[in-house]
């Protein structure tokens, strides 16, 4: 099945590159699919954008990939305008499947947008619909645990200033800064989508403190208790979150300090 599409949000010299990707490679028996995403499907691109996409290949030529680890597509010579490129990764059917089953935020977020440039695959609609689902499985243990994540990067934003440590300040306000932003992001069901394209996720909330980006801004400009503490309030009082003190200091030193005792640890610690 090829898909002609012509999105009126994308600017002349994007559609020029991708309908050259469609010529490129629709007719490749290696390829079953092509997924247009990154910033010209979310409706986010600057004029020198580069096109981001999804080669979905055959099961045989995925295999073959695998040998070689070359799982990318980057090419110049399918744009006409400055610094234009393609950029693109090589996926099989499994790993689609496996993204409906367990993908994280980041990766189902990656298809929000997502534009089917060409198909030979059985409903990829329905499947690119189901990825971009928010999870709400776990919804409600995500909520208890961004909450617990910024209530302490608050409480450690008091501990950085009292020692006069600009490197645990700088992390602290960071830290808040997200974790503010995914319990908000939960709380809406929206997805997240990796730090590029946070805040224009976050203004796509509705439910939210006011001026809650613009607090995000002071900590991280100006780290302080003030501004944490300001940051931090404006989230606890949107809503009851159901979460006493106590309870946030339990859970991270169970699923933080002790996560190696079930042999996991942060990222920070590998």
């Amino acid at each position: 099945m090829n898909l002609k599409f012509m999105n009126n949000n994308i600017l002349p010299h994007h559609q020029d590159a991708i309908n050259n990707l469609v010529k490129e490679y629709q007719n490749d028996e290696r390829y079953e699919a092509l997924i247009i995403g990154g910033s010209v499907a979310k409706g986010y691109a600057k004029p020198d954008s580069d096109i981001d996409f999804m080669m979905v290949a055959t099961d045989k030529e995925f295999k073959n990939l695998q040998k070689t680890g070359d799982f990318f597509i980057n090419r110049t010579d399918l744009t006409d305008y400055p610094n234009g490129f393609v950029d693109g990764k090589v996926i099989d059917m499994d790993y689609l499947r496996q993204v409906i089953d367990r993908g994280n935020e980041p990766t189902r977020a990656a298809f929000d947008g997502a534009i089917i440039a060409f198909s030979r695959v059985d409903d990829l609609a329905g499947i690119i619909h189901a990825i971009q689902q928010y999870p709400e499985a776990d919804r409600d243990q995500k909520i208890r645990k961004f909450y617990s994540m910024a209530f302490i990067q608050n409480w450690l934003m008091g501990e950085a200033e009292r020692h006069d440590n600009i490197y645990t300040k700088s992390r602290a306000a960071s830290q808040l800064v997200l974790f503010a932003g995914r319990l908000i992001l939960a709380y809406n069901r929206v997805l997240f989508p990796y730090h590029k394209w946070f805040y224009e996720y976050l203004s796509r909330c509705n439910a939210k403190p006011r001026n809650l980006i613009k607090e995000m801004n002071q900590v991280l400009n100006q780290p302080s208790v003030k501004n944490a503490n300001r940051l931090f309030e404006s989230v606890r009082g949107f809503r009851d979150w159901n979460i006493i003190d106590i309870e946030a200091f339990h859970w991270f030193m169970e699923d933080v300090e002790w996560s190696w005792r079930d042999n996991k640890f942060p990222l920070e610690d590998w």
